[in-house]
């Protein structure tokens, strides 16, 4: 029997998601072979020994014996109240309510769907450089255009304004703003987010709000949410449980819609459709949020000085900047360093290759900055969550390894 031969669709052919690349399957069958890979390429909390807070657990077991059922499309009532109550404790956040909150499998999800909803083939979608590659990826995959604009690395990785402007055409539907940023650790300062909703408003943008790091800030850092600085403009905000609560397992994020909705009801319509479609969020993590966002925020003894997650930062930049030919803005926020290489020190014209290399010579797993959909092979994304000691050791192991490797 001849079976006709199955390729993947051609939609898939500009999608990346190195993150989870390639270079995956050699880590894969390096621990198959029964080594240790120090796998700094995702920001998995529970990989390095957070607990998921008891509360969270607590109301999730709970739940469990009715939460077999089905819930309403955008989520059960008393969860979405949750994420209300959480956004009123600042003023300047626009009022909304419940039916204006879509509880999602993670942010992924959600991601997923808007961008569905919103494109049809050829729009485009502003997206920052860095950025997190999943909205490149989703854009693609709806048939939209992802178009990158600069983050300067010389300014602290703040968005370069005029070049962003530069890039809208009459194809420009949305612009996607991730603050703090992955994988830069960018915290931008109310006066770039008042100038990008600017932006947004001179060219009838949908503002597009990733936020899933905004309560994991170091130093004197503050975050200002997007749609505080843009009550007149349509603006969907993306966060959830997997960072600021370290449990990226249970899949529980959210997504806000605040402003004017007169203008977008189709629009609307097509996210209340396909939310309809995948059913509903899992149930049981719905349950997680109402106590993940009430009472004690755990995060806030790791983010202060002497914190694990403070500490971590630290250690991690200090190391890399005492290497030769290494650069690193410091972070204010998120769980990321992003290096940049010195091409005149380290001459890379490959970093995919570069990452591959230093699995197999030193069993420490990396993503490459190409991978966050930056234009040159200079650069790196580190995570910062395993112990001091242990991310010590391996930017040591990373800077001996550059001495004397050779593309």
């Amino acid at each position: 029997m001849h079976l006709r031969p199955l390729d993947q669709s051609a939609k898939l052919k500009d999608v990346l998601y190195e993150i989870r690349g390639a270079t995956l399957t050699e880590a894969a069958r390096l621990e198959a072979e029964g080594h240790a890979v120090l796998k700094l390429n995702t920001g998995n909390p529970a990989a390095f020994g957070f607990e998921a807070p008891h509360q969270i657990v607590r109301d999730m077991i709970a739940a469990i014996p009715t939460a077999h059922g089905y819930s309403e499309s955008q989520g059960i009532q008393s969860a979405r109240r949750a994420v209300v109550t959480r956004y009123e404790t600042d003023p300047d956040f626009p009022v909304f309510d419940v039916e204006d909150v879509y509880l999602g499998n993670g942010v992924s999800e959600l991601i997923t769907m808007v961008m569905q909803a919103l494109l049809d083939e050829g729009d485009e979608v502003l997206i920052p450089s860095p950025d997190y590659p999943l909205w490149t990826a989703m854009t693609s995959l709806s048939d939209g255009k992802p178009v990158h604009y600069r983050c300067d690395e010389t300014q602290g990785w703040q968005p370069d304004l005029e070049h962003l402007e530069s890039l809208v055409t009459p194809r420009t539907k949305a612009l996607v703003v991730i603050n703090p940023n992955n994988p830069t650790g960018a915290v931008y300062p109310r006066e770039t987010l008042v100038a990008l909703a600017d932006i947004a408003r001179r060219h009838s943008l949908l503002l597009l709000a990733d936020e899933i790091y905004d309560r994991i800030l170091f130093d004197d850092a503050v975050h200002t949410p997007l749609a505080s600085v843009a009550p007149d403009l349509l603006c969907l905000t993306f966060n959830g449980l997997s960072k600021t609560y370290r449990v990226a397992g249970y899949r529980s994020g959210w997504m806000v819609v605040t402003g004017p909705r007169e203008h977008a009801a189709g629009f609307l319509e097509g996210i209340q459709l396909l939310a309809s479609t995948r059913l509903c969020a899992n149930v049981p993590a719905q349950h997680a949020l109402q106590a993940a966002l009430g009472g004690v925020q755990s995060i806030d003894a790791l983010i202060a000085p002497g914190g694990r997650l403070h500490e971590q930062r630290d250690v991690a930049w200090r190391g890399l900047t005492s290497i030769p030919g290494v650069t690193c803005v410091r972070p204010d926020g998120a769980l990321y360093l992003f290096p940049r290489l010195d091409p005149e020190v380290h001459e890379i014209h490959d970093d995919a290759r570069l990452v591959y290399d230093l699995l197999v010579s030193e069993h420490i797993l990396l993503v490459q900055g190409t991978g966050f959909n930056w234009p040159t092979p200079d650069h790196l994304r580190i995570v910062t969550l395993p112990e001091a000691r242990v991310l010590a050791e391996a930017v040591e192991r990373l800077g001996n390894f550059l001495s004397s490797y050779r593309q």
